[in-house]
């Protein structure tokens, strides 16, 4: 019997957990969920816990996108409208680091770098693309 699994979280740490959060609000929609203790943020149907660095806690920086390296390269959200979507938050100083392109007949594509150089893709399929 196959395992039905869904998404539950994804999970990100932050030097400025507040900062991190008001971003994914403000440039990509997402909702701000307090509890004691934490910040949350509803986005696109899943929650994005973002957790405080620890004290001097060393970490490495995000690896530079579209470098290809072991582990987690992006996430991508789809939206309806890419180039209208980009110009928007282009218009809010968001960095792309993949413009706006059609990547194969019906789907456009770009990137952008989120808080703390997270790749995040923004997606959208549809048949006019082509």
């Amino acid at each position: 019997m196959p395992i039905a699994v869904t998404w539950d979280h994804v999970h990100l740490r932050s030097p400025d957990p507040e900062a991190t959060a008001a971003w994914l609000r403000d440039i990509l929609g997402g909702e701000i969920v307090r509890a004691p203790g934490r910040i949350d943020v509803n986005l696109g149907g899943a929650r994005i816990f973002i957790a405080p660095l620890e004290g001097d806690s060393a970490v490495n920086p995000p690896p530079p996108h579209p470098h290809p390296h072991q582990g987690l390269d992006h996430f991508g959200l789809t939206v309806k409208d890419i180039d209208a979507v980009a110009a928007e938050i282009k218009a809010k100083g968001v960095t792309f680091t993949r413009e706006p392109t059609t990547i194969r007949p019906g789907v456009r594509i770009c990137f952008i770098r989120g808080p703390e150089g997270i790749s995040i893709e923004l997606l959208e399929r549809d048949k006019k693309y082509t």
